[in-house]
């Protein structure tokens, strides 16, 4: 590793046997100030910041009692519920293992397995305020496909969100480059009173994400309000 270039930046060797991509993602974590902050805060990952970021923009967060995480790892954004709403409970799901977080009950287990609704719901005890998503399929280098897959997890954790949120909850999940299609956008309009796209200052420029936010949850019409008695 040597330092050089512009104002003190970090500029990393190519390693033998380390390839060229491998030396800039590197080199860009190293040089990323939100990685470096996350560090210094003790988060799991920078992606923490754009939660917070789209929070300090629409004011979801405040309150929840029940949050659900889709795409819970490495962990970040359960940390940051955890600190803004301590009493809140977090149940998270992810097909990679995470390490304990406090107030946070995990599983490793693909959200699209039959069996995930049932385990998250029993795990989360009531109605949910919050259904996050930070959830992105694997890609494979094509971008329509990516998008497509990527976008199906979305359609998914909508559905999902729409059985679980207690009336005037909100979804909030990550979409790719053009943000949530005609399709998923209408379906989240007859769900939802508010739907906007924002992307984050900690996200990425280079990056194809952005995040849809939908607040107020319209309910269930096939079943009455849940109770909301609880204090």
């Amino acid at each position: 590793m040597s330092r050089g270039g512009i104002a003190g930046r970090t500029r990393v060797k190519t390693a033998k046997g380390r390839k060229v991509g491998s030396t800039r993602w590197l080199e860009r974590q190293l040089n990323d100030p939100y990685v470096k902050k996350a560090k210094a805060e003790g988060y799991r990952s920078r992606a923490a910041y754009k939660l917070l970021e789209l929070d300090e923009r629409f004011g979801f967060l405040k309150g929840a009692r029940r949050v659900v995480d889709l795409g819970i790892a490495p962990g970040g954004w359960a940390q940051v519920v955890r600190k803004v709403c301590p009493k809140a409970h977090v149940v998270g799901i992810d097909l990679l293992p995470v390490d304990p977080i406090e107030g946070v009950t995990i599983t490793q287990m693909d959200f699209m397995a039959d069996e995930a609704p049932a385990w998250l719901i029993e795990a989360l005890q009531g109605p949910a305020d919050i259904v996050l998503s930070d959830m992105a399929a694997n890609t494979v280098g094509h971008p329509q496909t990516d998008h497509l897959r990527t976008m199906g997890l979305v359609e998914a954790g909508m559905d999902f969100a729409c059985q679980v949120l207690r009336p005037g909850g909100h979804f909030v999940a990550k979409v790719l480059a053009g943000g949530a299609d005609n399709d998923l956008v209408a379906a989240l309009k007859r769900n939802f009173t508010n739907v906007k796209h924002a992307k984050p200052p900690a996200s990425r420029k280079d990056s194809s994400e952005w995040y849809v936010i939908a607040s107020g949850f319209k309910g269930r019409a096939d079943e009455a309000a849940p109770d909301e008695d609880e204090n």
